[in-house]
C-alpha cells in the first residue's frame, strides 16, 4: 500500500499568527494518525516560523507511542543534524533552506553539496535515522544521492502540480514523464523512493500511480481543506484517492 505522510507544520503556522498555544501541532498529528496517515512529517526551520523545538520534542514522543514514524524535514546545517542527533526521529529528510522563501522551492543540489550531504547523512544514520533527500527528479540528482548514503528520495513534485492547476496541459505532462523516469531510476539504484510539495485532490492520482513511489507526504493542502471538512474527513478523502490510483495499476484477472 501507498503510505501517506501528513505534514502539520502550517498548524503551527496558524497558532504562531496570534503567539497563542492553539491550535496545537500534536493533536493535529493525533488526528491525522487516527484518520489512517501511516506517519507525520514536521519541518524545524531556521528562523522557527512554524514548528519549534517543543513541537518536535511532543511530537517524537506521541510518534514513538503510537508505533508510527515521524519524519523530520530539516537544512543541513550543524544546529539541526544536532537536534536530530538527539530527537533520534524515524526518518530524516534533508531539504534547501532560505529565510526569505515562502515554502520550499526546489530540490536540494546533492551534486553540489555532496560532500557536506554525505557528512550529515553519515552522521543521522549513526542513530538510526533513515536519511531521505528531496530532489528534483533529475538523475544527476538521484545518482548523488545513492553516492552521498541516503536511503531514500523525495522527488520535488511542486512543478507538476503548478502546471496541472494551471491547465498547462503539455508542461504537465513532461513534468510528470521526468517524475516517472526519476522514480524508476532512483528504485533502480536501491534508493526507497518518496513525493512531495503541492499535491492536492486534482493532482495525486498520477503520482500515486508511479509504482515506484513508496509514500506520498502532504500537507499545506490537507490542514487548508481541513478548515471546511475537517482533518480527518480531508485525510480519509486523499488516501481514497491514493487507493484508487493504486488499484487501477493491478492487473485484471
Amino acid at each position: 500500500m501507498l503510505r501517506l505522510g501528513v505534514n502539520i507544520d502550517h498548524v503551527a503556522t496558524i497558532r504562531n499568527a496570534r503567539g497563542s498555544y492553539y491550535p496545537e501541532p500534536v493533536r493535529a498529528a493525533e488526528l491525522a494518525l487516527a484518520a489512517g496517515a501511516d506517519g507525520i512529517t514536521a519541518h524545524l526551520r531556521e528562523d522557527r516560523r512554524h514548528i519549534s523545538d517543543a513541537d518536535i520534542a511532543v511530537l517524537t514522543d506521541l510518534c514513538h507511542k503510537r508505533g508510527k514514524p515521524l519524519n523530520f524535514e530539516m537544512a543541513v546545517t550543524d544546529e539541526m543534524v544536532g537536534i536530530a542527533l538527539g530527537a533520534k526521529p524515524h526518518a530524516a529528510c534533508l531539504v534547501p533552506e532560505r529565510r526569505e522563501e515562502v515554502t520550499t522551492e526546489g530540490g536540494l543540489d546533492v551534486v553540489k553539496g555532496q560532500n557536506r550531504i554525505a557528512d550529515a547523512t553519515v552522521r543521522l544514520r549513526t542513530v538510526g535515522a533513515r536519511v531521505s533527500l528531496f530532489i528534483e527528479p533529475d538523475p544527476d540528482q538521484i545518482r548523488a544521492s545513492a553516492q552521498a548514503g541516503a536511503q531514500v528520495v523525495e522527488l520535488h513534485t511542486g512543478a507538476y502540480c503548478d502546471a496541472a492547476r494551471a491547465g498547462e496541459t503539455d508542461r504537465a505532462e513532461a513534468i510528470l514523464e521526468r517524475l516517472k523516469r526519476g522514480a524508476a531510476l532512483a528504485h533502480d539504484l536501491g534508493l526507497e523512493v518518496h513525493a512531495g510539495h503541492g499535491i492536492d485532490y486534482a493532482t495525486v492520482k498520477p503520482i500515486a500511480a508511479i509504482p515506484q513511489i513508496a509514500e506520498l507526504n502532504i500537507g499545506h493542502f490537507l490542514i487548508g481543506e481541513a478548515i471546511f471538512v475537517g482533518l480527518p474527513q480531508a485525510i480519509r478523502r486523499m488516501r481514497a484517492l491514493m487507493d484508487a490510483a493504486r488499484l487501477e495499476l493491478e492487473p485484471v484477472a
